[in-house]
């Protein structure tokens, strides 16, 4: 491979030039492998940032980040693979109910998943709610639970994009994070290799969002489909609304619960809404013809759940862990609820111990907000609007706090927002 210099590499995008393929694969590769350095990597990100990327240069960076690890494969499988990414949003538990779900229809669902950070929870943080679940399986654990199951969702291996998990770490504390281009390539690096046939991809926007404006969303979705097309895995978007929290329940077994619910036939209608729009657009790409909804009701995504938790050492049967302190949040007046603001809700959550500032801190199973109300509600004042939980009591004045302005009352309910704003393909 040609050596590069970093710092030609650097000015030519900070004047807004195209890389040429092979200096960005000997770029990613020299960061990852430590001959560049820090500093200049995070000089990179900033350029990048106010440059942006070409779609070829995306897909050569996205490619060579892959290239810097193992790209998974799936020998022996006869169901066909499909996954799903969402970006991240306040009470989105959809992955729960989901990968049984279209398990259950006939396909293979490899789900990897992060923890939380920051306001929006993780869904191995969720799942590890449950006594005995574990997130951490070998490769050989989890073909044989794909093949004997259908479904498993568990934490990434480090082989996979070893370059992403360094350079995000950098983006973080670089102010880089917003970058479309290193958003898009840090995800879709991760999902092309875990090696699934097929990925829908749920990219939320609004106040609760990673992206908050409906443009951005879009671009990033756009661009996200473009690079799964580009190395071969069938993709589509989903842009979805994330102005107010998805559900009633935002917390790890408070969450849990919800999806158990969604699962025996109830649960709130956005959730059960957006879990079916997911399952269709994987069962299409897994050239299924399965109707998830018959499939829900019949029961058959439940058995699926319970063997998909017992798999990997959990209980499906034990009660889940319940906050030791709760406090009603009540209205101050009378009307209509206009607005219940995800982020506020999402912050208020992760005060009371729902979330985590940093990757090494813990997290409270039963911490959370429970939603008694819904946006276009009518109230009275002194009627309850939620329930704040946690272990720790001093954590309630700091919820408060994040709740202010966050929830709306006037005289006349809002028009409602679509949950499924646009398909991208």
């Amino acid at each position: 491979m040609t050596t590069y210099s970093a710092v030609e590499l650097i000015r030519s995008k900070r004047d807004g030039h195209t890389l040429e393929p092979d200096a960005i694969r000997w770029l990613i590769d020299a960061y990852t492998s430590g001959r560049v350095a820090d500093e200049q990597m995070s000089a990179m990100a900033m350029a990048v940032f106010f440059r942006g990327m070409t779609d070829a240069e995306l897909s050569v960076w996205t490619q060579a980040m892959i290239d810097t690890g193992e790209r998974m494969t799936l020998p022996g499988l006869a169901r066909p693979t499909v996954d799903k990414h969402s970006t991240g949003g306040v009470g989105d538990k959809i992955t729960l109910p989901l990968a049984p779900l279209v398990a259950a229809c006939g396909a293979a669902v490899p789900q990897l998943s992060g923890r939380g950070l920051g306001h929006t929870g993780g869904t191995l943080d969720k799942l590890e709610s449950i006594p005995g679940w574990r997130a951490e399986l070998g490769g050989d654990e989890m073909l044989a639970q794909l093949r004997d199951v259908g479904a498993v969702v568990c934490a990434a291996g480090t082989g996979l994009a070893p370059a992403d998990r360094k350079l995000y770490a950098l983006r973080d504390v670089t102010g880089t994070v917003e970058s479309i281009p290193l958003i898009a390539s840090s995800i879709m690096s991760k999902k092309i290799a875990e090696g699934a046939q097929g990925l829908v991809l749920d990219v939320k926007v609004g106040s609760g969002a990673f992206m908050t404006n409906e443009p951005a969303a879009r671009e990033l979705g756009e661009r996200m489909v473009a690079l799964g097309r580009d190395a071969g895995v069938r993709t589509v978007a989903l842009l979805t609304d994330m102005d107010a929290p998805l559900g009633l329940t935002i917390g790890n077994a408070l969450e849990v619960r919800e999806a158990v619910e969604v699962l025996a036939g109830g649960g709130p209608g956005d959730v059960v809404e957006l879990t079916l729009a997911l399952a269709r657009e994987m069962l299409a790409l897994a050239g299924l013809d399965a109707d998830p909804a018959e499939v829900l009701a019949s029961g058959r995504a439940m058995d699926v759940w319970r063997r998909m938790i017992a798999a990997q050492g959990g209980d499906p049967d034990a009660p889940l862990p319940v906050a030791r302190h709760s406090e009603v949040v009540a209205a101050e007046a009378s009307g209509v609820v206009q607005r219940m603001d995800a982020m506020a809700l999402g912050v208020a959550s992760w005060r009371l111990g729902a979330g985590r500032t940093r990757k090494e801190d813990a997290v409270q199973a039963g911490a959370g907000i429970e939603l008694l109300v819904r946006p276009g509600d009518r109230v009275v004042a002194g009627q309850g609007l939620l329930v704040c939980h946690t272990d720790t009591p001093e954590a309630f004045t700091a919820a408060r706090e994040a709740l202010a302005g966050g929830i709306e009352i006037g005289e006349q309910s809002a028009p409602p927002r679509p949950l499924i704003i646009d398909r991208i393909v």
